[in-house]
């Protein structure tokens, strides 16, 4: 499957988004890295899979919880709160992204370096019970 240009800007802005909040969190909170990796993210995400997916995704009745978390969070990031920001934000991101976790480790386990890295056996455990994935050892 190939990605549209609209799409590879948005693979493009979410990581720089990543980035940014990963920035933000190195240097001590700040709340500008903070927002601008917070805008970056939601403006990729609506790139990637396009504006009514994107409304849909955070409006579904089961993820409700982790859509008021991550926007609460992000709220408070703009409201120069980016300590307890963060802290909501990343509870409303594993509550709505957390689904995706087995399906990132089946992909990084089929890397070259990564995969084996990842499928040591302390690592293993340890990746099969953040991720949530059981994988069967015959």
């Amino acid at each position: 499957m190939w990605l549209s240009d609209a799409q590879k800007i948005g693979v493009a802005l979410t990581t720089f988004g990543g980035l940014f909040m990963f920035l933000g969190v190195m240097l001590f909170f700040d709340a500008a890295l903070l927002a601008l990796g917070n805008v970056l993210f939601i403006s990729g995400l609506t790139l990637i899979i396009g504006p009514q997916k994107t409304f849909y995704f955070f409006a579904r009745k089961q993820k409700i919880r982790g859509t008021v978390c991550f926007i609460g969070g992000v709220l408070l990031v703009f409201f120069k709160h980016p300590f307890f920001g963060v802290l909501i934000e990343t509870f409303g991101f594993l509550n709505l992204f957390g689904d995706f976790f087995p399906v990132v480790v089946t992909f990084l386990r089929q890397l070259p370096f990564i995969g084996t890295a990842l499928s040591l056996p302390y690592i293993r455990d340890v990746v099969d019970r953040i991720s949530g994935s059981r994988t069967s050892v015959v």
